[in-house]
């Protein structure tokens, strides 16, 4: 029995990510995304329920050293602290062309052309869910078939422009896929989380 390797985001009404690079590098994120602690909480379950999560370079930096040291922050609330313990403890794969280690039971692979055929090989290996951050990565891993399952957290905002939820294909022309709804839950700040299911024929 092979993984489903999810792929993880917080996305506005109209299909975006961000609206300008890297607004979601401070500590509290773009002032569309609405994190309150209810929210917060379920990030917690989530997270601690994946098997392994896969990461790109930049959604790396954007969590490490940050969560880490967020665990003996005194100053955070005990939510972002727990969600910090979750994080570290978690097992993790790194995408990069530039690192070559990484601490907190990081896997570095090559971002190479055999970086999808690794982490192919890591999905027939592995059982659970595997959490995917990062539009580039998960392009990638969509269109090689590879994505299993999209977990959005959709915030109510319109955007008007910014990086939308896939990259566009790095080769020819993306194939489509039907999605199935599996799941969907509504939180007070207007943020509905809604599982998908991805079908392919």
């Amino acid at each position: 029995m092979s993984a489903r390797f999810v792929y993880w985001m917080n996305v506005s009404v109209d299909g975006y990510i961000e609206r300008a690079p890297g607004e979601h590098s401070g500590p509290d994120g773009p002032d569309w995304v609405r994190i309150d602690e209810e929210l917060h909480r379920e990030f917690n379950r989530r997270a601690a329920g994946m098997t392994l999560s896969v990461e790109g370079r930049v959604v790396r930096d954007m969590m490490d050293p940050y969560w880490p040291d967020a665990r003996s922050d005194d100053s955070l609330s005990a939510v972002e602290r727990e969600y910090a313990e979750i994080y570290v403890a978690q097992p993790k794969v790194l995408v990069s062309r530039t690192r070559t280690s990484a601490g907190h039971d990081t896997r570095v692979i090559g971002s190479d052309g055999d970086a999808i055929e690794h982490l192919a090989r890591i999905r027939e290996e592995t059982e659970g869910d595997v959490g995917v951050g990062g539009a580039d990565l998960a392009s990638q891993l969509f269109d090689a078939g590879l994505i299993d399952e999209l977990l959005l957290f959709t915030h109510p905002a319109v955007l008007g422009a910014g990086r939308p939820l896939f990259d566009p294909p790095r080769s020819g022309v993306r194939r489509p896929a039907s999605l199935a709804l599996l799941e969907e839950q509504r939180f007070p700040t207007g943020v509905v989380l809604r599982r998908w299911d991805v079908l392919r024929p």
